[in-house]
């Protein structure tokens, strides 16, 4: 994969040169700049295939950079320090992250990731929901990305109201009269991307949508919306009613 690596520090670029030559051979490193305004040409000269990108750059945020890039069709992998919001963002559309310092089973992980997305042709269309969801909007405004057999769902955050695992696959449910759909990522997979006060995790297989919760019973359930009845895990409980009262 032809690669760019942008970051303000020196020592970030070539620290992660030496990582990516050491444990990815299969990137290939044809430019690297410390100047947003520099590496937005490199990159429409160049036409990569994987972009390293520093998220919290002084000039220009890593966000910033790629909105002023008319086509972005290269796979993004972030370095950046803990930024819950921007996390988020990142992780409702599957692109890769790496926190600082990055580490070398992280690294080689996020890559191979990259590798496999860039074989699916279908980064601009995750790069463009990336920045519409990074906007300052509510829950009902933003997407997440779930790959399928035939390519890319976007499905809005809001219109889920419940996720049930079953034998390590996810099965999601609609606010509406769409019949549910089945994901193979786990249920864990869910939870990690979309622990936030609007999902729960009421039991060990259902991550639920507080938004659509109607009722609970002191029996250890929960009523959705559309007569869904989720069970609550004992050790659960006490979590499920504060977030509740937080949110009211």
């Amino acid at each position: 994969m032809r690669t760019i690596i942008i970051d303000d520090e020196r020592k970030s670029i070539e620290t992660l040169k030496y990582s990516i030559k050491k444990y990815c051979p299969e990137v290939e490193i044809i430019g690297d700049s410390q100047d947003p305004n520099e590496a937005i040409k490199l990159i429409e000269k160049l036409q990569p295939d994987l972009v390293f990108l520093d998220l919290a750059m002084p000039e220009m945020s890593g966000f910033d950079l790629l909105s002023k890039i008319e086509n972005p069709s290269f796979e993004v992998i972030f370095a950046t320090a803990f930024n819950q919001h921007a996390i988020e963002a990142i992780s409702y559309c599957a692109i890769g992250y790496l926190m600082k310092p990055v580490s070398n089973e992280e690294l080689i992980e996020s890559v191979k990731r990259a590798k496999e997305s860039v074989d699916q042709k279908n980064a601009l269309a995750k790069n463009l929901q990336l920045l519409e969801n990074f906007e300052d909007s509510p829950l009902q405004g933003k997407k997440i990305i779930i790959p399928t057999q035939e390519g890319l769902e976007f499905i809005s955050l809001s219109d889920i109201v419940y996720c049930e695992g079953i034998d390590g696959y996810t099965k999601i449910y609609f606010d509406s009269d769409r019949q549910p759909m089945l994901s193979s990522k786990s249920i864990g997979y869910f939870n990690k991307m979309l622990q936030s006060q609007h999902f729960f995790l009421a039991h060990k297989s259902y991550f639920i949508n507080l938004n659509f919760v109607e009722k609970y019973f002191n029996e250890g359930y929960i009523l959705l919306a559309h007569d869904y009845k989720i069970p609550v895990s004992r050790s659960r409980r006490n979590d499920f009613l504060e977030k509740i009262k937080e949110m009211s």
